[in-house]
């Protein structure tokens, strides 16, 4: 199950059922997981660990170096979880020790081809991230995320779960849960919830339109974090996926676009 072209660090440790194709290197202190195939010519380095069926295309490269200039050779991570899909070209950094010291992708995420995760980054579940989508280092993406192509995340920046990102955006602030954000034509800028994306994972009409009471009082009525945090608090008791919302808005830094 692993071609004879490829080459594999002695000290890798690998799965007896993984599938490892032509000429893919894959180098030391890599652990592979069962189930997960490697297609050729794909490069797997650094303390890289893997977990169970995932899929590498062509001419990934996952576990570099990070691009950071600070980074001096530590010893740092990138933890690949189960069910991840990482499609031709793509780029997948470990982490920086002034940042963690890890990277870490969780379970059945679809990262398309020329995709650049960079150091530090923390993703959840269940994301897509459409070609060409480029973060930054240290950068948090909540679960169910969808970016559209050539979307461009900047560091430090926090992704709200079930959010929409709209193709060719440049995100410089947080993104709230549940919203849609486009800047294609400018800078970037909530346009509503993300309804289409909550229904298709089950929200249901009555939960969208409490969400939605949410999204208006800090993106229609304009309130301030401080006037909104007590009747958001207020809000979650009836609707608990509003706490997405009050948590985002407690750790954001450097504000959110609405």
């Amino acid at each position: 199950m692993i071609d004879k072209s490829a080459i594999i660090d002695p000290s890798a440790v690998i799965a007896k059922n993984v599938k490892i194709g032509p000429y893919s290197i894959i180098g030391a202190n890599v652990e592979i997981a069962e189930g997960t195939e490697i297609a050729s010519h794909a490069v797997i380095t650094g303390r890289t660990k893997i977990g169970r069926n995932n899929r590498i295309f062509p001419f990934a490269s996952i576990g570099a170096d990070p691009q950071d200039l600070k980074y001096k050779g530590e010893d740092t991570l990138l933890e690949i979880g189960d069910g991840n899909i990482f499609r031709e070209c793509c780029t997948i950094n470990r982490g920086t020790k002034q940042g963690g010291g890890v990277t870490h992708i969780g379970n059945n995420n679809l990262i398309m081809a020329y995709v650049h995760i960079a150091h530090d980054c923390i993703l959840g579940n269940e994301i897509v991230l459409s070609n060409n989508t480029t973060f930054a280092g240290h950068v948090t993406v909540g679960n169910c995320a969808v970016f559209g192509g050539f979307a461009a995340i900047s560091q430090f920046c926090n992704i709200g779960a079930y959010s929409f990102i709209g193709a060719t955006t440049g995100i410089n602030k947080d993104v709230l849960p549940f919203t849609l954000i486009s800047g294609h034509h400018g800078p970037a800028k909530t346009y509503g919830l993300n309804v289409v994306g909550l229904k298709r994972r089950g929200f249901s009409i009555e939960k969208i339109k409490q969400i939605e009471q949410a999204y208006y009082l800090l993106c229609k009525d304009n309130a301030t974090i401080k006037e909104a945090l007590p009747k958001l608090e207020v809000m979650a008791k009836e609707c608990p996926e509003i706490q997405l919302i009050i948590e985002m808005l407690q750790k954001s830094k450097y504000g959110v676009i609405r």
